[in-house]
């Protein structure tokens, strides 16, 4: 694959912030290269909002945009904003036709500033492509005559239609697919009620095999209905994605949005805010990004009043999105015994329940029946649960969601302010002899991450406090510590090193990290030699010390050759 670009601007923001996800990448690279054989069908990821599906689906789309193969991408937002119909079409028609034109020229502006009809016209008359022709003119003419629905066809049918005329394929991305239910009026004042009818358009187009849908959308239970009334059940195959990572990854976010926002933590901290933020990249953000006044994340207490601060306090900007996302999804849930059951369900989370028994359990004064509909009614709005048998009902496993519903409910409903900085507090320290255990241990994705946190941590300190065979053990001042430096050689070559740590004095630590369990070779000391020779060159006016750490040791050359060349060795760190 060619090194990828970023035509389409991620959600995300920087690029590098995305970790994690490996397995859902793996599963959709398969799907994905299915295409051009014509043997994938088409796909829905639900998951609630926040859990990262926006950002991994505009991925795939720079991945597929960057590697300029044989499956041509094209992504459409359906936004939460009013709109007319015959507008709409001509706004998903100019995405999808300027999308397809950036992929063949090259042009990554073209992504995000569509072009207008008049310039669609001009390229498809200079380049002959009879298709885009014909689509403008049928646009303005079905505009001029009023035919909105043709003029509708011609646009969410424009992905399959030339795939089949130009023999090549796309992959249709609808993010957000739900809202085209609610936000799409055939009024031009756009009053009265939304047609929710126009997802019926993709019916027959989810079956394509020449260009395949990929449709997200964060309101799960919406989403579902507006599949299985206008799509027919089983036309999109279903992937869930979880919003937590996989530890590793939630604590490499961890790493990475510091570094980032340029905010203070140690190794410590920051096992302790990956897991009262439960690996949720969402909330890692929010804490790191927070606007509390007191907020210090180099200490337990600082980032426990600090993670208690974005999930209690009602400006907080979790809270805020949160409480947008509650609105929507439990519009229904306006009854109260349906929220002492929610908050039931989500105290004993680890077990299924069934009317019957939480009737007794709870000793509810409702008939069995209406504690039934109340618990259909919060399935249905995709806050708990079912399970194989459409009797039994359990607590998402969803620690976020969790948090938010007690903190929002358990006064209303039971009368007790929840403290969740205590629960915090006995969090961590119930778990403080496994955490302490993982703060020693190093793995290969996290090494560089967790060398680089220790000098800005410790941040005065002579290297032999983290390497043997030190020639220079002047005690360094560390001002600045980058990660990933890349440099040219006097032929052009890019070389990159790990970790560059700048110290007031002038000097500079240049450390590579080797995370494999293999040990370290003579000829890798040589090539990281050669890295620091060109370095000295391009930074003449600073003393370079140089530095490396592999985890799966050395060989007899390789110790040889550090000890020649004054390179300082380490096979684990300290963790400030």
């Amino acid at each position: 694959m060619n090194l990828i670009q970023y035509p389409l601007a991620e959600k995300i923001g920087e690029p590098n912030l995305l970790v994690g996800r490996e397995q859902e990448f793996e599963l959709f690279n398969n799907w994905i290269a299915n295409i051009p054989k014509k043997l994938s069908k088409s796909k829905v990821i639900l998951a609630r909002r926040k859990s990262g599906k926006t950002v991994f689906v505009q991925r795939i789309f720079n991945q597929l945009w960057s590697a300029n193969g044989k499956l041509i991408p094209f992504y459409f937002d359906f936004a939460e904003n009013k709109i007319w119909f015959p507008d709409l079409a001509i706004k998903y028609y100019r995405a999808f036709a300027s999308q397809y034109i950036s992929f063949l020229e090259r042009q990554i502006n073209l992504v995000n500033k569509p072009l207008s009809l008049e310039e669609i016209n001009l390229y498809g008359i200079t380049k002959s492509i009879k298709p885009l022709v014909d689509d403008v003119d049928s646009l303005l003419k079905d505009m001029e005559r009023g035919n909105f629905n043709l003029m509708w066809d011609t646009a969410c049918e424009a992905p399959h239609r030339y795939a089949a005329v130009l023999d090549i394929n796309f992959l249709v991305i609808l993010d957000e697919f739900q809202n085209i239910t609610k936000y799409v009026y055939r009024d031009e004042q756009c009053k009265g009620e939304p047609d929710e009818t126009l997802a019926g358009s993709y019916h027959s187009l989810s079956e394509s095999k020449l260009a395949p849908m990929l449709v997200t959308g964060s309101y799960v239970a919406w989403l579902i209905q507006v599949i299985n009334k206008y799509l027919e059940a089983g036309r999109l195959k279903i992937t869930r994605m979880s919003p937590y990572l996989t530890k590793e990854a939630g604590l490499q976010a961890v790493y990475k949005y510091a570094v980032f926002y340029n905010q203070a933590i140690n190794n410590k901290t920051a096992i302790e805010i990956n897991e009262l933020c439960m690996s949720d990249p969402f909330v890692i953000y929010c804490v790191i990004q927070s606007d509390y006044q007191n907020k210090d994340l180099t200490t337990r207490k600082g980032v426990i009043d600090t993670v208690n601060y974005e999930f209690s306090d009602r400006d907080s900007e979790m809270s805020m999105t949160w409480n947008e996302y509650l609105v929507l999804t439990l519009d229904q849930v306006n009854d109260k015994n349906a929220k002492n059951i929610l908050l039931w369900l989500y105290k004993y989370h680890k077990r299924f329940w069934n009317p019957i028994q939480l009737k007794r359990e709870m000793k509810l004064a409702l008939d069995v029946d209406d504690i039934y509909r109340q618990l259909i009614i919060l399935s249905n709005a995709e806050i708990i649960q079912r399970g194989t048998s459409d009797y039994q009902f359990k607590a998402l496993k969803d620690g976020t969601l969790n948090l938010i519903i007690k903190n929002r409910f358990q006064e209303q409903i039971l009368g007790i302010v929840p403290d969740l900085k205590q629960d915090f507090t006995d969090k961590l320290v119930a778990e403080n002899k496994r955490l302490q255990g993982k703060v020693n241990y190093l793995s290969g994705k996290l090494a560089e991450s967790q060398l680089a946190t220790a000098f800005r941590s410790k941040k005065r300190f002579a290297l032999s406090e983290f390497f043997a065979n030190v020639t220079d053990n002047t005690v360094l001042n560390i001002i600045e510590v980058k990660e990933r430096i890349q440099f040219q050689r006097q032929d052009g070559k890019v070389m990159e090193v790990d970790i560059a740590a700048i110290s007031d004095c002038g000097r500079i630590v240049l450390v590579e990290v080797k995370k494999t369990k293999a040990k370290t070779a003579g000829k890798i000391i040589d090539d990281f030699q050669e890295k620091v020779e060109v370095y000295k060159g391009l930074n003449s006016d600073h003393v370079i010390l140089s530095g490396f750490l592999s985890l799966g040791g050395f060989t007899d050359e390789a110790i040889g050759k550090c000890k020649t060349l004054g390179i300082a060795m380490a096979e684990d760190i300290e963790l400030f």
